[in-house]
């Protein structure tokens, strides 16, 4: 099989029509329908099912387009590796996160770094199942663990305290609420099960066994935005809660339930100019963030 048809396979699977196929892969339509049905007629299969509304794979089709996507992924690797061996800070860098800690931590570092090094052409990738980030590929990887596996490389940046939060409305409108005796007076935001990789698990089942009043989020975002709204309380990061001004601190940080901040680096280009520079950069920057991360239990 001609390697170059796994390219066009792609292309028509990803553009739906012989002329976004074209266009993806910079020639003529009329030269995607010709290499179409030479490959089809030489391997004496059919890859997709034409229709007036395009292109659809047939299951020997969709065969062909997941190893396709995977040689393109190794590729793209492979050329990663090769340009990494140039020394100088030019190129792709891929970072990873949650949603929660790219805006309240890393957006405002990310704007400088953008300025200072201009050649570094970043790429942000962002996911509320942080336990799956560094399955995509990133350079970087910024991540809450405690226990990182250890085939991981990187940094230990500080450790992330949480605690009570809510609004100043809720406060307002709950003055008698007694979250230490009796949380179940009070309305709670709380994680779902796929909040798996929080450390605050052990302190809902202690403290907040009783309470019937809650509403579930699958995401840090969501908990935050509903708490600064005053639809509840909510066990926040430090660094998010402290940040919102909306927001007050309610409890002390919660004894035994803090997190190590970790930056991983992908072992297959940690020697890259540009993921060093960026890394190094990143480090630096949040560690001097550490009096934000770690709360003193005085509020």
């Amino acid at each position: 099989m001609d390697w170059d048809y796994l390219r066009y396979i792609r292309a028509l699977a990803i553009g739906g029509t012989l002329a976004k196929a074209g266009e993806l892969l910079g020639v003529h339509q009329t030269t995607v329908l010709r290499r179409l049905d030479q490959m089809e007629e030489s391997m004496g299969v059919q890859f997709f099912e034409r229709s007036r509304d395009g292109l659809h794979l047939t299951p020997v089709g969709e065969t062909a387009f997941r190893e396709a996507e995977r040689l393109a992924i190794e590729m793209e690797n492979l050329e990663r590796k090769l340009v990494g061996q140039d020394s100088a800070p030019v190129g792709k860098v891929r970072l990873a996160a949650e949603d929660a800690m790219m805006n309240a931590l890393l957006s405002p570092i990310l704007a400088e770094l953008v300025r200072e090094f201009p050649d570094i052409e970043l790429e942000t990738l962002t996911d509320n199942d942080v336990a799956n980030l560094s399955h995509r590929e990133a350079d970087l990887t910024l991540r809450s663990e405690n226990k990182p596996q250890a085939t991981l490389e990187g940094e230990r940046i500080a450790a992330i305290e949480s605690a009570v939060y809510g609004s100043a409305r809720y406060c307002r409108r709950h003055r008698n609420m007694d979250i230490e005796n009796h949380p179940e007076g009070c309305l709670w935001i709380l994680p779902d099960e796929t909040f798996s990789h929080l450390a605050t698990g052990r302190w809902y089942r202690k403290h907040l066994k009783n309470v019937t009043s809650f509403i579930r989020c699958n995401s840090l975002q969501s908990m935050h935005a509903l708490a600064t709204a005053g639809a509840g309380l909510a066990v926040l990061p430090c660094y998010l809660g402290e940040s919102t001004r909306e927001l007050r601190r309610l409890s002390d940080p919660l004894e035994g339930e803090s997190v190590d901040l970790w930056l991983h680096v992908n072992q297959d280009t940690q020697q890259m100019a540009r993921v060093r520079i960026v890394m190094e950069y990143l480090v630096e920057r949040l560690q001097a963030l550490e009096s934000q991360l770690e709360i003193s239990s005085t509020f």
